[in-house]
């Protein structure tokens, strides 16, 4: 028998013990997966080099306060722009308040809508005809293909924001990597049932020559409306959908303490497993010193069980966290979920390293007392 073979015979000698810690564990790292994928999604991956050269452009005080129409040909006038079009929030309802059929919903300006969103593909016919109907809609294929739309399709929106029920028809659909699940109608739509929103926006989206640029051409478009009486804020898109995500309170700690207490579990248990198989295997550690074991081997042994438990379960929870992410995100299950969250190669490999760093941390203590004891002590020990 080699080395590997008994360590692997004896983590699983009371099968019972480690398959219960096993399922301990592989819960907790589906946990620490999903968080870090999360992570990943909102600060650390890279937008598309499309996404890169938008700006956003809202009230500097909150997107509760409009801006008004003359904002937009101000902008588009600057060295850079090449074009800017009103986006307003709508918010609507569709079918019921359940967080499944929530999704994206905004006016906007056909005719120049895509000059910015040129990361969305849509066929030249159906954007003309989108653009020729005031009351058509553009939506996201995912969208479609989940509530089974088509073009010609109409459906009804239920306004909670703007006291309005907005009866559209699907003109065109476009595609989009990743999927949005976004739907977009004719602003004037919007104005002509909403009277008071006529020469408004909630905010303008802005294409630019170069992603090189967006801190310079923020700062002008800032500057140029700093003293009057609505101030801009403006950031890239990926900082406006941050802003979103801040909304719902202190992701980052909230994140973070998940983090830390799926590793706190995952310490306790796995401690607890070796403690009690150290205190089951007294004699046996006797025996093993008695033919010759050395300390070092001994703790080796105990070290290895516990990192072969922990990264067990770390599989088991990784495999098991790939199909639920893929839920989460074609299901839309509510505002803050990415929709391009994925388990990549760096995810995978950061969920086992915490895995493995954890089982050794929690496995060696026990390990260590295993491996100082005394022959004699040890073959009298009884329990």
């Amino acid at each position: 028998m080699t080395l590997g073979s008994f360590i692997v015979r004896n983590t699983f000698r009371n099968k019972r013990r480690s398959l219960l810690t096993m399922i301990s564990i592989s819960f907790s790292l589906l946990l620490l997966t999903l968080m870090i994928c999360i992570w990943r999604a909102f600060y650390v991956d890279q937008v598309a080099p499309e996404a890169s050269r938008r700006l956003i452009i809202r009230d500097r005080v909150s997107l509760a306060f409009f801006l008004p129409e003359y904002y937009r040909a101000k902008i588009r006038a600057l060295p850079g722009v090449t074009a800017v079009v009103p986006v307003t929030w709508f918010g609507g309802r569709y079918i019921d308040d359940r967080p499944e059929h929530f999704f994206a919903q905004a006016a906007t300006d056909p005719d120049e809508y895509l000059k910015v969103a040129s990361d969305k593909i849509v066929p030249p016919d159906q954007l003309k005809a989108w653009q020729q109907d005031r009351a058509g809609a553009l939506v996201d294929v995912t969208l479609a293909q989940k509530y089974h739309w088509k073009i010609g399709d109409k459906i009804t929106l239920q306004g909670t924001i703007f006291p309005v029920n907005p009866e559209l028809t699907i003109r065109a659909i476009y595609h989009r990597d990743p999927p949005q699940n976004g739907l977009y109608f004719n602003t004037k739509y919007l104005e002509e049932a909403v009277p008071w929103m006529k020469g408004q926006a909630g905010w303008y989206a802005a294409q630019i020559d170069s992603g090189e640029d967006v801190a310079q051409v923020s700062k002008q478009i800032d500057d140029m409306f700093r003293n009057s009486p609505y101030p801009t804020k403006t950031e890239s898109e990926k900082a406006f959908l941050l802003g979103f995500v801040a909304s719902l309170g202190n992701v980052k700690a909230f994140i973070l303490g998940i983090c830390g207490a799926v590793a706190f579990a995952i310490m306790l248990v796995s401690a607890n497993t070796m403690a009690m198989s150290v205190r089951s295997r007294t004699r046996e550690v006797a025996v093993l010193k008695t033919l010759g074991f050395t300390q070092r081997r001994v703790l080796s042994i105990f070290v290895s069980e516990a990192v072969a438990l922990a990264v067990s379960g770390g599989v088991i929870g990784i495999l098991i966290a790939i199909p639920l992410i893929a839920l989460l995100t074609h299901s839309f299950i509510g505002l803050g979920i990415p929709l391009d969250m994925k388990i990549k190669l760096p995810t995978a490999a950061t969920a086992l390293a915490a895995s493995l760093l954890l089982g050794l941390a929690s496995g060696y203590l026990p390990a260590h007392r295993a491996s100082r004891m005394n022959i004699v002590d040890a073959l009298r020990h009884i329990g």
